[in-house]
């Protein structure tokens, strides 16, 4: 049986290609939030919350989602990847150079 979740902050976005949620109201991914606050230069969700103007429960809400959903968010990323190849937009001039 599924457990139906109900988020105060998140919701999903008509006509996206995404299917993951996104902040209500703003055009930002749950998971652009979360990896703000992972990998070698983590931020606190409170950092986040303040640089993108956001209540903190936004950001924790967004943190906790993509934590659960890593499953959907591997695949979207990977379909991403494979789509910018595709297009060619994985090689300079689209893609800055190391050299910089």
């Amino acid at each position: 049986m599924t457990t139906q979740v109900h988020f105060r902050y998140l919701g999903s976005r008509p006509n996206s290609n995404y299917r993951q949620l996104w902040v209500q109201g703003r055009h930002i991914r749950a998971e652009v939030l979360y990896r703000l606050t992972i990998g070698p230069e983590p931020r606190t969700p409170e950092e986040v919350a303040c640089d993108f103007d956001l209540p903190v429960g936004a950001v924790q809400e967004a943190i906790e989602y993509s934590i659960r959903n890593q499953e959907l968010l591997e695949s979207e990323r990977t379909r991403e990847e494979i789509r910018f190849k595709s297009l060619g937009l994985d090689k300079p001039p689209h893609l800055p150079s190391r050299d910089s």
